[in-house]
Formats: structure tokens, sequence, C-alpha cells
């Protein structure tokens, strides 16, 4: 695999979670800054108007002040230019003050009384002056600022506070635009430290690795970093450094099965003229010789047994099934023939079918059989003279329970259960015969399980479960 076909597909700019993130603390950034400006520009609007109060207060001193003699009319536009309103109105305890410029507004669009308004009120008046299409003649009430009990009336346009709050939210955006940009910069940079240069470290690693799983030198150096990152790094070069000792492991048992299985078959012929040799020492009229023969000729056929299972597991990664629709009891009761003749004395060994006589199975039935032979001879084998099959039908499912009346499982057996060449309960064992069964069960899309036999009823030994989809 080339260097090119290794190395990791990096995103574009725009598609990569950098960018995202750049995008996302901006628009977070951009979406405070609005729940800021809303109150603050209700706020300025406010601020606005009290000063329109306060200027107008200051207006009417002046004027009060001066030498009795009647005030100019010149002076009263002069301060009512520089308030910026078309009247003013005093109410004092004691008596009340009017100012009007020459060119009265018609009618009052709105009364704006800044005494009874509330938070929510500024704002919705705020969002009302911001959103209007022409000029409003505003009626604004409220109390001086130096002396509550004198309240100050005052006829203003409104255009010129909605174009100094337009202004104001325009310096507002401009700094929101900076400060989300410096933020965004900042968290990108951070991610990109943090997380996406040692994300992109970990994924070329990956790719890698995936190379050449077992060159040592590709696994990823752990990472003295104390955070998820850090705990990641080091938990993937665990995972490689057991998957690399898992591979060569594994790649050493390829090359020893494939010479077993050489072994294995040279061991057969060279059985098969014993057997034949055998054969012929048997019809040798000595009675030593026939006292031997019955435990050599059981000893070959286990040799032989031995190297077929043998054989058998190391060629048939997956059974080959042929799927055909047949009546379970018939290949129950064929099994339980094939298991008796097993048997040396004869009348020694019981097979019993507690299967019905309709309960029919598509599966492959040459595969099922080879499976409970082998539970049965397992049975014999270890001591069993009685063994029950029985059947049941479920939601589409067929339980097959098969139960001996043996020794039962020792503990170390049943923790190796359905390890090749380590789950055997007896000498001279394999375990092949239940690791067989179990792939034979599994590529039917079932599974097969220990069950313990009831204490103290006819079958204490061991018990196995076949559960399998009665259609295919």
């Amino acid at each position: 695999m080339s260097e090119t076909e290794t190395r990791p597909h990096r995103p574009r700019f725009l598609h990569s979670l950098s960018f995202r993130l750049l995008l996302l603390t901006v628009f977070f950034v951009m979406l405070a800054e609005f729940l800021i400006w809303t109150p603050s520009v209700a706020r300025y609007r406010k601020v606005y108007l009290e000063e329109n109060i306060a200027r107008a207060h200051l207006s009417m001193l002046a004027i009060e002040n001066m030498p009795e003699k009647k005030v100019e009319k010149d002076l009263e536009e002069a301060l009512l230019f520089h308030t910026e309103a078309y009247g003013i109105v005093v109410n004092r305890p004691d008596r009340r003050m009017l100012m009007v410029s020459k060119d009265m507004p018609p009618k009052v669009d709105l009364t704006v009384d800044l005494r009874q308004d509330t938070f929510f009120g500024w704002i919705r008046q705020a969002y009302s002056t911001l959103s209007q299409n022409e000029n409003r003649i505003l009626r604004v009430l409220g109390p001086s600022p130096k002396d509550p009990k004198v309240m100050v009336e005052v006829l203003i346009d409104e255009w010129p506070m909605r174009d100094a709050m337009l202004d104001y939210s325009g310096r507002i955006l401009n700094l929101s635009i900076v400060i989300s940009l410096f933020t965004a910069c900042l968290v990108y940079l951070s991610l990109h430290l943090l997380m996406v240069r040692p994300m992109r470290q970990i994924t070329e690693n990956m790719a890698l690795f995936r190379a050449q799983p077992e060159d040592s030198s590709r696994v990823i150096p752990p990472s003295r970093r104390t955070d998820e990152v850090g705990i990641a790094q080091r938990e993937l070069a665990v995972m490689q450094d057991e998957l690399r000792a898992a591979l060569q492991q594994k790649t050493r048992l390829a090359a020893l099965g494939a010479a077993v299985a050489k072994i294995n078959h040279d061991l057969r012929n060279s059985l098969a003229t014993a057997v034949l040799a055998s054969d012929k020492l048997a019809d040798i009229d000595d009675p030593e010789v026939k006292r031997v023969m019955p435990r050599l000729l059981t000893s070959i056929d286990r040799a032989v047994g031995l190297c077929t299972q043998t054989l058998r597991y190391v060629s048939d990664a997956e059974p080959h099934l042929d799927i055909s629709r047949f009546k379970l009891k018939g290949l129950v009761d064929e099994a339980g023939v094939t298991v008796t003749s097993y048997c040396e004395e004869e009348g020694a060994f019981r097979w019993q079918s507690d299967v019905a006589d309709d309960l029919e199975l598509e599966a492959d039935r040459e595969q099922l059989f080879r499976g409970l032979t082998n539970l049965g001879q397992n049975a014999l084998e270890a001591g069993a003279g009685h063994i029950r099959v029985s059947a049941t039908i479920d939601d589409g499912w067929i339980t097959l329970d098969v139960v001996d009346d043996g020794p039962g499982l020792a503990p170390e057996a049943r923790e190796k259960l359905f390890q090749p060449f380590a789950g055997s309960a007896r000498n001279g064992g394999t375990g092949l015969g239940l690791v067989i069964v179990r792939d034979i069960v599994r590529a039917h899309g079932g599974d097969v399980s220990l069950i313990d036999p009831p204490e103290g009823g006819p079958f204490p030994g061991a018990g196995f479960r076949l559960k399998l989809p009665e259609k295919r």
C-alpha cells in the first residue's frame, strides 16, 4: 500500500470542524451581543428622553431667573432650538410655566411618561421607535432630575432620537463584529492546538497502522496529556499493541495450522497402514494378541478421529450450508443410532429422543447431524450412559436440548468451553467437538449454550441448548 493510499483525507477548510466552530463562535458572540444590545438601546432611549427633560428644565430656569421684564421671543426661540423642542411646560407646586415655539405642531402622536413604564416596556418602545418609517411628535413627561417635585413636559420630534439610537446601534455592531472575530480566532487557534492537530496525528497514525498493523514502529507513542485527547491516545496505543500481538499470534497459529494439517494428512495415511496391519493381527490365534488387540484398535480409531477432526477444523473456517426442509425427529434418531454404535458394549448406552414427529426444520441436515453426533460422542467419552434429546418451538425458534447423565463438566472446562484445543474435559481431548457444534449452529443463525440440568433429576450431567431458526 502506497503512502498516498494510507494518507488520511483532510477536509477542506470550509468543511473542517475548525471552520464550523469559527462560525458558531461568531454566531454565539453576535447572539450574546444582541441580547446585550436590546436592553442597552432601550436604556439609551430612556436616557435620551431624560436628558431632554433636564435641558428643558434648565431652559425654563434661565427664563425664570431673568430680571422682571418681558422675555424676548427670539430668546425663547433660541432656547427651544437648543433643547430641540416645540414646547416646554413646567409644573411647580405653586405655579405653571409655558414656553411654546411659533411653529407648534398640530397634534401629539405619542405620550411617553417616564414615571410609569417597566423594563420590558422600555424595550418594546425602543423597538417601536427603531421600526418607524415616519416622524412622530412625542409628548414626554417626567420629573426634573434635581427636583422631583417639578414635573416637566416637552414636545419633541422622534426622528432625531431614532437617528441617535441607530448610530448607537451601529457602534455596538462594529464593536460586536470585532469582538466576535477576535474571540473566534482565539477559539480557532486554541481548538487547532488542543484538538485538531492531535486528532490529525491520531488519524495519520491510524492510517499508517492500518497499512502495516504488525509493525511495532507504527504504534502511536503514549501521550502525557491528562485530558480526554491524552486518554484517547493512550487507549489507542494500548489497543494497537494488543491488536498487533493478536495479529502476530494469529499469523503464527495460521502457519502452525497449515503445518498441522499437513502432518495430520501424513499421519492419517500412516494410521491407515496401521489399521490394515491390525486387521491382519486380529486373525492371529494367540491369546495375548487377542487381549491387546481391542485396546490397540481403540487407540488407532481415536487417533484417526483426532486427525479427522483437526483437519476439518483447520480446513472449514465456516461451514457451507445446503439448506433443505426435513423432520427433526428423523435426524435425531439417526444421530442416536450413530452415537450408540460407538459404544463397545451392547446395551450399555441409551439415546432417548423426545422430539415431536411433526416438527420440521429448514437447515443443513448433514451439518446438524455432524453437530449432534459430536455432542453425543463427547458425552459417551465422558462416561455418560444415557442421553436425552428434546425439542420445543416458540415464536419461530426451535430449542433443542441435549442432556446426559455423565459426571458433568469440571470448572476449568466450563471456563474454556468453546476454545479450541483448550476446552476439553478429558485427557487427550482437543476441545474441537464443541467448537465445531457452535460454528455449525451459528452458521444457521442460532447459538449454543451450556445449561445446568436440575439437581436430583435423571440427567445430572452436562446439558447443551441449541437454538435454531425454524425457517431460513
